[in-house]
């Protein structure tokens, strides 16, 4: 009896395949990734802002892959983050700014339907994101300068954030645990 390779069963492999072969683990925020670039250079803790404990490398890159069974939740870095698309299905990645402005953005290849194949996301901006279709996934490269550092990122629960931007209670909802 032959099987068939329905696309969901054709992405789920390719899924565990591109996390295998790329080296990805768990991220505290959803989805997988891996450090693929930390520069010698370092930027001293007197030339960094006030957000800033310790000096910084000048710059990290990691791979990011988000499938649709799971999203990214909204966590925010001190630094400016550009997402670089490679493939998959589109992102929609949502940013709340300090100042508490919502805005919807599409990751993806489709450059005539309003998809950016880079995005930045400023620091200090909270942001979330999920897959736009189900069974699928997408990878992407993320770059940060300065250079990240764990202790730059900041994962609030569902009522932390609520209670910052209660006018976004819903879309707060939708991606925290």
């Amino acid at each position: 009896m032959a099987t068939s390779l329905t696309l969901e069963n054709f992405n789920m492999n390719r899924i565990q395949e591109i996390i295998k072969i790329l080296g990805l683990l768990p991220h505290p925020e959803g989805g997988y990734y891996k450090e693929t670039y930390r520069s010698k250079g370092y930027i001293d803790a007197d030339s960094l802002g006030k957000n800033y404990e310790g000096k910084r490398n000048y710059s990290t890159c990691i791979y990011f892959l988000i499938t649709s069974e799971n999203f990214s939740a909204f966590h925010k870095i001190n630094q400016d983050e550009i997402w670089h698309f490679h493939e998959g299905s589109t992102i929609e990645l949502h940013t709340i700014s300090e100042d508490g402005i919502h805005q919807k953005h599409f990751i993806g290849n489709d450059i005539l339907n309003n998809e950016e194949p880079q995005l930045i996301v400023p620091g200090n901006h909270w942001f979330a994101g999920k897959i736009t279709e189900p069974n699928s996934y997408a990878l992407v490269s993320c770059t940060v300068a300065p250079g990240f550092e764990f202790k730059d990122f900041t994962l609030p629960s569902r009522k932390e954030l609520t209670t910052l931007f209660p006018q976004h209670k819903t879309l707060i909802q939708n991606f925290t645990n």
